[in-house]
């Protein structure tokens, strides 16, 4: 069966076609504050179909953008002594976000892009559609004429005729259609930010953000150019998957579309697919609502199993719940993987387990498991129904083990019965198929890596660091350097800064 994928483009399910390696662009995040779940979960839905395709043989070219210029970083300027100006907020973020990626056991993309990185692209790809006539200068600004694309509204569905305006208030004079967007800005940051940046007693006078040259003027570049600049520099003019929060189909993924197609000439992505929104007492999950839990203090309290279960529970494409409920379900379903993936590994690797006992239901399941599996992921990711077939895998597997050790007590010596002796061969199996679908595909952590390690080896290198900070003090830095050069060989990276050591598992 190949997969099949809803695609918001053709708004419909459609079989997933790639040619050679799969070219995969998700939409990244503004970086003006923490991470939180409802960002997160793109990421996760993203990780996991990297992570099956690659099961299914495909390489697959990963790449996410990070948006570093933007006026929502510019508005919380001066809030921190350390925050001068748009870049010291965008690099504090950016390392959140980074950090919250490695901590959710994301697999690393081929290139994090950010935008400051990429404005002479950005330039070029708008000199292309003014020459093209797609847009057009208005006083030091570029704006995308939308009534110049003839496929305007084909992603969302929209009217063109019905469209309402977009972009900033303080732009409408300069635009020939209020619904024409911005490619480049004149100047610095525009009136509505500077007005939000005021209403925060930051103790700083309004910024005017990053500018660049360019031949329109010294300004900033517009949000929806900067994706498709930043996409097709690394992934070409094409790419197989384009994937994003559902909140992002308009504007800026329709105008990505409109802007990427008239100036290459050819389709932008051959698959949409949108990921549902995160809600947290009936709404979606927003920092500007504050309805939000970030990803590092999820971290914290659930661990990374407990959070990639959760998301596994609902579609991608659907909207899904963050309750006391949801959140008690994937805990008692890690739970449940967890541990009998642990059984199965000691019994495996018990004296009881021997080569001539077959437990063909055992055996059997195994199978049926995989074939669920497969199943159930080319059905549109459908991570529920995945998720099940390891969950009746480990039905399986506990009856297995349960019979050996019962059959044990009864006979009285354990492992010198055949009937009181492990199926080898089909434990192995039982574990390679929590290993490889479970850990491999859904990016659960099996092992004697758990949470609850990961907690406890945090508050031994928080100790040992409290040491080293004592030492210091004494002028004892020889000792100090010892004891940092220590958790570094075993793998704690630790960087010192103003306000204190901070560390990352490496």
């Amino acid at each position: 069966m190949s997969l099949v994928v809803t695609d918001t483009l053709a708004d419909e399910r459609v079989e997933f076609t790639a040619d050679g390696d799969v070219t995969l662009y998700v939409c990244g995040l503004t970086v003006s504050d923490d991470p939180h779940l409802g960002h997160a979960r793109l990421w996760f839905h993203a990780d996991v179909l990297h992570r099956w395709l690659e099961h299914v043989g495909y390489d697959v070219r990963h790449v996410e953008n990070v948006t570093d210029v933007n006026e929502k970083i510019t508005a919380r300027v001066g809030e921190r002594d350390e925050w001068a100006a748009e870049r010291d907020v965008a690099e504090t973020f950016t390392a959140s976000v980074f950090d919250s990626m490695r901590g959710l056991n994301l697999k690393r993309a081929e290139v994090y892009p950010r935008v400051t990185e990429h404005v002479p692209e950005i330039i070029d790809l708008t000199e292309t559609l003014i020459e093209k006539g797609y847009a057009y200068e208005s006083n030091g600004s570029v704006y995308f004429d939308v009534t110049a694309f003839d496929g305007y509204g084909k992603l969302s569905n929209q009217d063109l005729d019905a469209l309402e305006a977009q972009g900033d208030p303080d732009e409408r004079s300069e635009k020939r259609n209020p619904a024409d967007f911005a490619l480049w800005k004149a100047d610095g940051v525009s009136e509505s930010a500077a007005r939000e940046h005021a209403k925060h007693d930051h103790g700083a006078e309004t910024p005017d953000g990053e500018t660049w040259a360019s031949p329109w003027s010294e300004g900033r570049p517009g949000w929806h150019v900067e994706c498709s600049a930043m996409s097709t520099t690394h992934l070409g003019d094409t790419l197989d998957v384009h994937m994003g929060g559902r909140d992002l189909v308009f504007p800026h993924h329709e105008n990505e579309i409109a802007q990427s197609e008239a100036a290459t000439g050819e389709a932008f992505a051959r698959h949409w697919l949108h990921v549902g929104l995160l809600e947290m007492d009936g709404e979606k999950m927003s920092s500007s609502i504050g309805n939000f839990w970030t990803v590092p203090d999820a971290l914290d309290e659930l661990g990374v199993n407990v959070i990639r279960t959760f998301y596994a529970g609902a579609a991608y494409r659907s909207e899904q719940a963050l309750t006391e409920e949801t959140i008690a379900e994937a805990e008692e379903r890690w739970e449940r993987l967890s541990r009998t993936h642990d059984r199965a590994v000691d019994a495996l690797d018990s004296t009881e387990a021997r080569a001539k006992t077959e437990d063909g239901d055992l055996r059997e399941t195994v199978a049926t498991a995989r074939e669920e599996f497969a199943a159930a992921m080319n059905d549109d990711l459908n991570l529920r129904e995945a998720t099940a077939a390891l969950l009746d895998l480990t039905d399986a597997v506990n009856r297995h083990v349960d019979g050996v050790e019962e059959a044990g007590a009864n006979d009285g010596a354990a492992g010198t019965d055949a009937e009181a002796a492990y199926d080898y061969r089909g434990l192995r199996q039982a574990v390679e198929a929590f290993e490889e679908l479970g850990g491999d595909v859904l990016g659960l952590q099996f092992g004697s890596t758990t949470d609850g390690d990961v907690d406890l080896a945090a508050e031994l290198v928080e100790l040992v660091l409290d040491v080293r900070e004592a030492e210091r003090e004494a002028g004892n830095y020889e000792r100090a350097d010892e004891l940092r050069d220590a958790l570094r060989e075993v793998g704690v990276e630790i960087e010192d800064g103003p306000d204190g050591a901070t560390y990352r598992f490496e």
